[in-house]
């Protein structure tokens, strides 16, 4: 006959073994590093569990959960969304992609932009309580500053101020998550896409632009080059005409001399010639001197020229008288 063990004290360890199982697992928190985790007692916010290793009561203090969106792209370049509800805070920084969207410009024109928000969570608390799904309400609060801001700039602005667009979204964005608890670190415009037939319309202009700076910078060569060329061609006539105006001066300068040399000479010979004949007049002297002096010029060419001597010749003949006694006069001082 065999004896039979009653179940009823298995059983019953077994049950006390299974609910302090799940005692433990409810009453143990690991947090890992930049984690935290929101802890309620019977329904009230009591603490904010740090990194390391924590101790609640189970069913009378619990994590709060919280709603938590996300959004992916897929190869398609498609966004699509989802929600998970976590009970867990992850405290790094997050980098939020948000989906295209339209936005109209001051001066009515529609673009296509996508923005990336740069995020971190500073209050565990704050980001739980004060608001509800908080990726969400950070991207329709990115939007609608986005066309905001965009819808106070023209086109052309937008286009080339994407700096101070990115400035302008991190400081309202800032302002605005602060009460929930989130520091926004920086904000990048990713892609700005105007309409194709505007983005034809400013390549156009742009290669206008490009072609009009080309001639500019074309015509202001050329006007440079032709200014040089007359400021060259002008020190060149300016520097020839003082050479030549230095020449002119040194060739009067020289005949000048020459001549008061010549001057003095003749003048050394008048004065010869008185002394050597003090009661004679050496201006017939000088004449015949000069017609001797011309008789060789008037003598040249050809054969059939007729030669005219002057009617005062006979004054020059004259004259020769007064060079011999001249010539006489000096050989007799001579011989002395």
């Amino acid at each position: 006959m065999f004896y039979i063990m009653p179940y009823g004290p298995i059983l019953f360890f077994g049950l006390v073994l299974f609910f302090l199982c799940i005692f433990l697992f409810r009453a143990i928190y690991l947090v890992r590093q930049a984690e935290a985790i929101v802890i309620e007692r019977l329904g009230k916010y009591d603490r904010t569990l740090l990194p390391g290793l924590h101790f609640v009561v189970p069913f009378i203090e619990t994590p709060r959960g919280v709603v938590w969106s996300f959004v992916e792209q897929t190869d398609g370049k498609r966004y699509y969304r989802f929600t998970r509800y976590l009970g867990r805070i992850d405290l790094r920084e997050a980098v939020y992609d948000f989906p295209k969207q339209n936005v109209i410009t001051k001066d009515n024109v529609t673009m296509e932009i996508n923005a990336l928000l740069y995020y971190q969570i500073t209050d565990p608390k704050a980001a739980v309580y004060e608001v509800s799904n908080l990726p969400e309400a950070i991207e329709k609060l990115t939007q609608t500053t986005l066309r905001d801001v965009i819808g106070s700039m023209e086109l052309d602005e937008s286009l080339v101020s994407r700096s101070q667009i990115n400035e302008r979204l991190r400081i309202i964005l800032d302002e605005a998550t602060d009460k929930w608890g989130v520091k926004v670190n920086r904000v990048e415009l990713q892609e700005v896409n105007p309409p194709a037939d505007i983005r034809h319309a400013m390549e156009k202009q742009m290669r206008a632009e490009r072609d009009r700076r080309a001639i500019i910078l074309e015509s202001e060569g050329t006007k440079r080059a032709a200014i040089l060329e007359a400021e060259g061609v002008r020190e060149s006539k300016i520097l020839r005409a003082q050479g030549e105006a230095e020449s002119e001066v040194t060739r009067a300068e020289g005949n000048a001399q020459a001549r008061l040399k010549i001057a003095q000479a003749e003048a050394e010979a008048i004065k010869m010639i008185q002394n050597s004949i003090p009661n004679a007049d050496p201006v017939p002297y000088l004449i015949a001197m000069e017609y001797i002096k011309a008789l060789p010029q008037m003598m040249e060419g050809k054969d059939d020229k007729l030669i005219l001597v002057p009617y005062e010749m006979s004054s020059l003949i004259s004259s020769f008288t007064s060079i011999k006694k001249v010539f006489d006069s000096v050989n007799v001082s001579d011989a002395q």
